[in-house]
């Protein structure tokens, strides 16, 4: 599990069919491989750890799932360690398990801020709402605002400076995960209320 809080941003060094190499340096202290490690959201077994790089392995659902397939060598990505048990929970539960990937739509100063308007998929809807928790290339954020397709956040400036959000653009493309806790709620009272449904009686 993750938090979303960015540890630091790691450079792609070479994108091969399944696999990614990347540089780091303070996320390597302590990790050894088979850890996992969350890459732009992305929850990514090492499978192979150098001097001042690691590789993980990506598969074809990975690909159809995330941004990754946009990626060039020279980006850079949000890289976030597992948590402790010991460790502080300071963003929100994250799994790394990407729902989408969708596109930054606009993008607006406001005071200190920078407001990001987002796609919103249909099948991602229900579980948005404003005020809650959402992870954007593994980075935990508060939802400002919702609309029916789409949705905001605001960055204040040590995310911009942090984290590869300070380069989202109109037509950037973004990993999407929304809250675990929301999704487990609306799925709770979904498959309960159907359940209902088929119990009750019919009439003649």
């Amino acid at each position: 599990m993750f938090t979303g809080i960015v540890e630091e941003q790691g450079i792609l060094q070479c994108c091969e069919e399944t696999s990614l190499r990347i540089s780091a340096g303070n996320i390597l202290q302590g990790v050894t491989e088979k850890d996992s490690v969350a890459v732009d959201g992305i929850c990514l077994t090492v499978t192979e750890i150098g001097a001042d790089w690691f590789r993980v392995d990506t598969m074809p659902e990975t690909i159809r799932r995330t941004r990754l397939v946009s990626l060039q060598p020279g980006d850079r990505l949000n890289l976030e360690r597992s948590l402790l048990a010991s460790g502080r929970m300071g963003g929100h539960m994250v799994q790394g398990h990407i729902e989408a990937c969708t596109s930054v739509l606009a993008t607006k100063k406001d005071g200190i801020g920078r407001d990001v308007i987002i796609a919103l998929p249909p099948h991602l809807r229900p579980y948005v709402i404003p005020k809650g928790f959402i992870a954007l290339n593994g980075v935990s954020l508060t939802v400002v605002d919702v609309w029916h397709d789409r949705f905001s956040v605001s960055l204040i400036p040590y995310t911009r400076e942090h984290t590869n959000l300070g380069q989202a653009v109109e037509g950037m493309l973004l990993n999407v995960e929304t809250d675990i806790v929301g999704r487990y709620v609306a799925r709770f009272f979904e498959t309960t209320y159907i359940h209902q449904s088929q119990q009750q009686p019919t009439t003649a």
